[in-house]
């Protein structure tokens, strides 16, 4: 990987690792859809006129069902939940969770007719995968948090199911462009909603300052920086941003809000990551799942 590679790597690696933090501090003083529409209101507004700069827009209009088909999938409705769901999870426990993603499209490959997509090898990675989210989910959740574990797995359906829309039917689309309408889509989506919702008294700065976090810098410039790693190192080798994500997470949620980590909650990490890992090396993998560059939507 060149050192712009590198640099790149990093950054985004850095940046879609701290939503998890900002929305658990954002969500303490706003309901999660006021945080959606803030964050996409803000993503919106700076990434539009950069896609429209470079003329990705227009094409998109033909493709209007399967743009809204993945607005709903990727962004809104995965970024509800997160954020519902950090207000009983902690964002670490979140951010492991999330990273089941690779598991739920390597399985969702096999089911989409890529029948290589899960050798002896892929199998062993489920299994393997599996067990860490059972010990994730059996040492760290009590029996009241289970429907936030299970909005958290939805997420990484969608995430799961996002690229794979975008890879059948938005092939060959801006995917700039796709990233900037959705969340202008999803911003718009939520507005009504979010007005319904909207504190009694404004937040506190510390919330306010984690949406404008996320809007400008873990919505806008991230999207740009991913696009400039895939065109450098290419989209497969881009994905590989996924397992570094929660280890992110997880060393925030411990240093700044003091997060528990025990014995358990490492070796699930562990095992969710070398699942995913396992699931995923096949060679058949990156025709569902990574086969162009697919505006993937992190936390």
């Amino acid at each position: 990987m060149s050192r712009r590679g590198t640099v790149l790597f990093a950054a985004i690696g850095v940046i879609w690792g701290i939503p998890y933090l900002l929305i658990k501090v954002a969500v303490d003083d706003m309901a999660p859809s006021v945080l959606v529409f803030g964050r996409t209101a803000i993503g919106a507004a700076l990434l539009l006129p950069v896609a429209a700069s470079r003329r990705q827009l227009r094409p998109l209009v033909a493709h209007w069902r399967p743009l809204l088909a993945y607005t709903v999938i990727e962004v809104a409705g995965p970024w509800l939940l997160l954020a519902t769901a950090e207000q009983r999870l902690t964002s670490s426990l979140t951010a492991l969770l999330v990273a089941t993603t690779p598991l739920v499209g390597a399985v969702l490959a096999w089911s989409l007719g890529d029948r290589g997509s899960l050798g002896a090898t892929g199998i062993v990675g489920l299994a393997v995968g599996l067990a860490g989210v059972a010990l994730l989910v059996g040492f760290d959740v009590g029996g009241a948090d289970l429907p936030s574990v299970a909005m958290v797995l939805g997420v990484a359906a969608g995430y799961a199911i996002g690229p794979a829309i975008f890879a059948r039917k938005l092939a060959g689309v801006p995917p700039l462009g796709v990233a900037a309408v959705s969340i202008a889509a999803c911003s718009i989506g939520f507005a009504p909603v979010a007005a319904l919702n909207l504190p009694s008294s404004a937040p506190p700065a510390g919330a306010l300052l984690a949406v404008a976090v996320l809007g400008i810098v873990c919505t806008a410039l991230a999207f740009v920086l991913f696009f400039e790693l895939i065109t450098e190192v290419g989209p497969v080798r881009a994905t590989v941003i996924t397992y570094v994500n929660p280890a992110v997470a997880l060393v925030l949620g411990v240093a700044f809000l003091g997060e528990p980590v025990g014995l358990a909650t490492a070796a699930g990490f562990v095992l969710v990551l070398a699942g995913s890992f396992l699931a995923t090396t096949h060679k058949s993998r990156s025709r569902v799942l990574s086969g162009s560059a697919v505006p993937v939507a992190e936390p």
